[in-house]
């Protein structure tokens, strides 16, 4: 039996019907020149005979008495004709059926009396324009409390091979499931198991004293993203939600965005706040819903667990979007200025003190919704913009080549989006998860993604020759259009 951290437990204690608290990812792969016309069925059989899902997917939430106060994992069988499941798109099998399936799909919530994960397998994707042979999908979904993005990122670096000739599809964590050694160790004594959690209850107490040292350098000055969450305006993003969701996703390509970073020097994460922050403005613009004040982003951070377990480990910081501002080069200087300082500031504390900001964090979120008034609360933020890195090269799954990873993220009540970034392979691709009520023409807000990131373009990258052209000034604060 394995007891769930306080933060796993949080993301538990916040599901709800409108709210299911799983994350997921949509794969999208090429198959191989040579693949035979049962491709899928025999890699659905490789996926049945060995488990591809590690620790704790083999395990389901215990019950009983204690189970809310202390909520832990138990074994559990596995069924895999249940867990596993394969689905097949209906014509013309472009990425408007398929995004229309995966929506349905995620608006659903686990079953709590299993080990809480799917992994549906998608055929009958059609070819993109130009391009050769078939294509399928893959969705999966699991619990936050049993993962987080990072984790889920490692996960599929070790499930996928670099290896286009590879055939392996079982995890790496199948041999490791071996029964452990006998331990050479010393047997504890008492002494042992009383220093343990006095240790443990030191180590705590040391990172409460420099997290608030910490946040009293973090709530100072006009550039404080702590600060600015303490009047984070409120918008179209932030009102009750339902339980059904939308996805829309969009790729953009790394070289475009490495450009952009270099012609203003800042970071590709700055840039991609900023072409987040563009395609805001401009959406909300459209709605005539744009606020005077610029939005704010929730940017989670990941963090290593000390005790190697999965799970959730993430701090964060809130930081603006500059919706307020034309410019977009303004936009992008102003978010640097804000990004920096945070970034600075979270590297300063200790893991304790991390740990314990993270808590602090999601405390409003989780006691607002288990009190049912998380709505009604004025946010700390607008909506979560998270990005992670899957690889730099082509991944393989038998030999079919994956083409991209949609992150496919969850909802807080009272917060109507999530934008999750995943690089890979030379591209960024965005999944931005919306509530069906409330955010209307989600795809929209996704496809203006690449239209920010050529506006900043425009404005910062050099013409053809590779030379550099002078950003235009600051224009108006706010101006009408786009």
């Amino acid at each position: 039996m394995s007891y769930l951290s306080p933060l796993d437990a949080a993301f538990l204690r916040m599901e709800s019907v409108r709210t299911p608290m799983h994350v997921g990812s949509l794969m999208t792969f090429q198959l191989p020149e040579d693949a035979p016309p049962d491709f899928l069925h025999r890699l659905l059989d490789e996926m049945r005979k060995r488990p591809f899902m590690p620790e704790p997917f083999g395990s389901r939430l215990k019950e009983g008495r204690l189970a809310r106060i202390a909520p832990s994992w138990e074994p559990a069988k596995v069924d895999m004709d249940y867990h596993l499941r394969h689905s097949a798109l209906p014509y013309p099998g472009g990425e408007r059926e398929l995004g229309i399936l995966v929506s349905r799909l995620h608006s659903h919530p686990l079953d709590f009396s299993r080990p809480l994960w799917e992994c549906h397998v998608i055929e009958g994707l059609a070819p993109r324009p130009g391009q050769k042979g078939g294509r399928f999908a893959m969705y999966f979904k699991a619990h936050h409390c049993a993962i987080d993005g990072m984790g889920a990122i490692r996960m599929m670096q070790k499930w996928l091979s670099t290896d286009p000739e590879s055939s392996k599809v079982a995890g790496p964590w199948v041999l490791a499931a071996k029964p452990p050694e006998p331990s050479r160790k010393r047997k504890q004594t008492l002494m042992d198991r009383l220093r343990a959690p006095a240790k443990a209850a030191a180590d705590q107490a040391r990172g409460f004293r420099e997290l608030v040292k910490g946040l009293r350098t973090m709530t100072a000055g006009a550039d404080s993203g702590a600060r600015m969450a303490m009047s984070t305006p409120r918008s179209l993003f932030n009102q009750k939600i339902s339980q059904q969701r939308r996805l829309g996703t969009q790729i953009l390509e790394l070289p475009r965005l490495k450009a952009v970073a270099d012609a203003v020097d800042v970071t590709i994460n700055d840039v991609l706040l900023a072409v987040v922050g563009g395609a805001a403005r401009r959406y909300l613009l459209e709605l005539k819903a744009l606020p005077e004040k610029s939005l704010l982003a929730s940017v989670p951070v990941g963090l290593q667990r000390p005790d190697g377990k999965p799970g959730n480990a993430a701090a964060g910081f809130v930081a603006p979007l500059g919706t307020e501002l034309a410019d977009p080069v303004e936009r992008l200087k102003w978010i640097k200025r804000v990004t920096e300082r945070s970034k600075r500031e979270l590297q300063a504390l200790p893991p304790a003190a991390l740990n314990q900001l993270a808590l602090l964090g999601i405390s409003p979120m989780l006691l607002g919704q288990m009190a049912g008034v998380l709505p009604r609360l004025p946010p700390i933020f607008n909506f979560v913009v998270s990005n992670v890195v899957l690889a730099k090269k082509a991944l393989f799954l038998m030999g079919a080549e994956l083409e991209a990873m949609y992150p496919v993220s969850f909802l807080f009540d009272g917060y109507a989006i999530n934008i999750t970034l995943v690089g890979y392979n030379d591209k960024v691709a965005i999944g931005v998860l919306g509530c069906r009520e409330a955010v209307p023409s989600l795809q929209r807000l996704a496809v203006y993604m690449s239209d920010s990131l050529a506006e900043l373009e425009a404005a910062t990258v050099v013409g053809r020759r590779g030379r550099s052209r002078p950003a235009r000034g600051p224009g108006p604060a706010r101006q009408p259009g786009p």
